[in-house]
């Protein structure tokens, strides 16, 4: 089975640990270090938090300030509208930011936050027929 691993820079793994932890993600502390954090997403797919020095070593040029400009949008599905509605209150509460309104797509729904980094992390309830 293939593995996805998203890297993304932080300025400071301990406090995203920890937005994240409020989210109620997990991490693998076997992948855990001062520079880095594995946050697991699903089986096989994993968003690995690199401290920005970190970072730089797996990269020519330079970091994008996701604060101002966006690199990727993340976007993962969620069972309910109910659980984007609160995954997002609980992210602007933990220190994140409001994207984007909700959304409505016939059947589809969709929420959206920036973490503490200005990273864009979207949410989508697709009902299944």
């Amino acid at each position: 089975m293939r593995m996805v691993f998203i890297n993304l820079p932080v300025r400071d793994v301990k406090r995203s640990t920890e937005f994240f932890r409020e989210l109620g993600f997990e991490f693998n502390d076997e992948f855990a270090s001062e520079s880095t954090a594995a946050m697991v997403v699903a089986e096989n797919v994993s968003v690995m938090f690199l401290a920005e020095e970190h970072f730089k070593s797996f990269i020519n040029g330079e970091i994008a300030d996701a604060t101002s400009v966006k690199e990727v949008l993340t976007c993962l599905t969620a069972e309910s509208r109910e659980e984007i509605d609160e995954m997002v209150a609980r992210a602007i509460a933990a220190g994140g930011k409001a994207w984007k309104p909700a959304t409505e797509h016939g059947p589809m729904y969709g929420g959206s936050f920036q973490d503490l980094d200005g990273h864009v992390w979207e949410l989508a309830y697709m009902p299944q027929a």
